[in-house]
C-alpha cells in the first residue's frame, strides 16, 4: 500500500503559497508508516516548529493498473474519503532552498490523515464534491472537487505512467487555499459535503 499525493491542484492554494503552475500533474508519495488512521492523535514532530494543514479528497484506488488511458480511469476507484497532508513547512522550504526532495517535510510517521470512505455513487454530485476542514470549531479551508486543475481521471491516467497503481493504494488529489499552522492541542475536523468524516 502506498500514498501518493498532488501537489498544487488548486489555482487559489498555488497563489496563496507565490508558486507557479506546473505544467503537468505534480506527485509526490508517503509511505505506509504515514498514514494516521481516523480515531488516532496526531504527534506533533519535534523536528519542525511549522506544522501545517491541508485538506485534500482522498480517492482510494481498486484495481491494478499501469499505463491507465483517461477513458478507462473512472473504473479504478469507486470510494473517496478526506485526508489531512500534514506539512513541516519550515523543513518544507529549507529543503526548496537546498535543492532537495522534500521527503522530510511530508513524508514522516503520521502525516496522512485518513477518513474512512463512502461510495461514490452515494453522493449527490460526485463531480462536485464539496469538502472542508474547521479549525477549532471555524472553517478555514473549503473547496470542490471541480475546482480541481486536473481530475481524479487525469491524475490517475499521468500518475500511472511513472507508477502501478495497487489495489488499495491511496491517491490524495490536492489542497484548496487556507492552509495554515497546527499547534499541540488544537482540533481539526474535516466534512465530506456536510457531514463530519475525520477529526484529530
Amino acid at each position: 500500500m502506498k500514498i501518493i499525493c498532488i501537489g498544487r491542484n488548486y489555482h487559489d492554494h498555488i497563489a496563496e503559497l507565490n508558486n507557479t503552475v506546473p505544467k503537468a500533474p505534480m506527485f509526490f508519495m508517503k509511505p505506509e508508516t504515514a498514514l494516521l488512521r481516523a480515531g488516532l492523535p496526531f504527534f506533533y514532530p519535534d523536528f519542525s516548529k511549522e506544522i501545517h494543514y491541508e485538506v485534500e479528497l482522498v480517492i482510494k484506488i481498486c484495481r491494478l493498473g499501469k499505463h491507465i488511458q483517461p477513458r478507462f480511469a473512472h473504473k479504478y476507484y469507486k470510494e473517496i474519503g478526506v485526508g489531512i497532508d500534514f506539512t513541516a513547512r519550515d523543513v518544507q522550504q529549507e529543503c526548496k532552498e537546498k535543492g532537495h526532495p522534500w521527503e522530510a517535510a511530508k513524508a514522516f510517521d503520521g502525516s496522512a490523515a485518513v477518513s474512512r470512505f463512502v461510495p461514490l455513487d452515494s453522493l449527490k454530485n460526485s463531480e462536485n464534491i464539496r469538502f472542508s476542514l474547521k479549525k477549532n470549531g471555524i472553517t478555514v479551508q473549503e473547496g470542490l472537487s471541480s475546482q480541481m486543475i486536473h481530475s481524479h481521471d487525469a491524475l490517475i491516467a499521468h500518475v500511472s505512467k511513472y507508477v502501478t497503481f495497487k489495489i488499495g493504494d491511496y491517491l490524495f488529489s490536492g489542497t484548496p487555499a487556507g492552509v495554515g499552522p497546527v499547534e499541540p492541542g488544537d482540533k481539526l475536523e474535516l466534512f465530506l459535503e456536510d457531514q463530519l468524516f475525520f477529526f484529530v
